[in-house]
This record gives C-alpha cells, structure tokens and sequence, in this order.
C-alpha cells in the first residue's frame, strides 16, 4: 500500500512537479539536476527530465542531514573557540597571580 503523496504526484515527477514540492523555480531544479546533485532521468523522443518520489524523498532527507551537520560544525566552532578563550584567560589569571 502506498502513501497518498505516491498517489497523487505518481511515481516520476516532472521539473514543475518538483519545483512546486521545493518552493523553487523550474530554473532552480533544472541546475539541481544538471550539476547532477538531484538524480534525474531522460525520457521521450524530446528528453524530457523526471524524477523519481523516491530519489527526490532522498534528495530532501539528505539536505536536511546536510544542514543538520553544518549547524553541527557551527556549534563545535564557536565552542572551540570559547573553550580556548575561557581557558587562556583561566590560565593566564593563575599564572599572574
């Protein structure tokens, strides 16, 4: 059985499609699919772009893991750097005292 977004969209998405789930422009899928960062097939006589709900779920829960680990970072560098301080300024009270 399967969820009522694989019935209503279908199992290959068109660029429009996808632009609409993403909030972006048909422009901004295109590019995503052409540097290959979005998984895309070619079909029909004219080569027309679909993307599978399946590979375009993945895309979404992969930017979310991506975003998840670059606030990672962000946090582990601005902690570094207030340990460092917090203990610099530590050690330099203990050694002029």
């Amino acid at each position: 059985m399967s969820d009522d977004s694989d019935d209503t969209l279908g199992r290959f998405l068109t660029i429009t499609d996808v632009a609409e789930v993403l909030s972006l422009s048909a422009g901004e899928v295109l590019a995503l699919v052409r540097s290959g960062e979005l998984p895309a097939i070619r079909l029909g006589s004219i080569g027309q772009w679909r993307i599978e709900q399946r590979v375009l779920e993945s895309f979404i829960a992969d930017k979310y893991d991506e975003t998840r680990r670059i606030a990672l970072w962000n946090e582990a560098q601005y902690a570094d750097v207030a340990e460092l301080f917090g203990a610099r300024r530590g050690h330099r009270r203990t050694s002029n005292s």
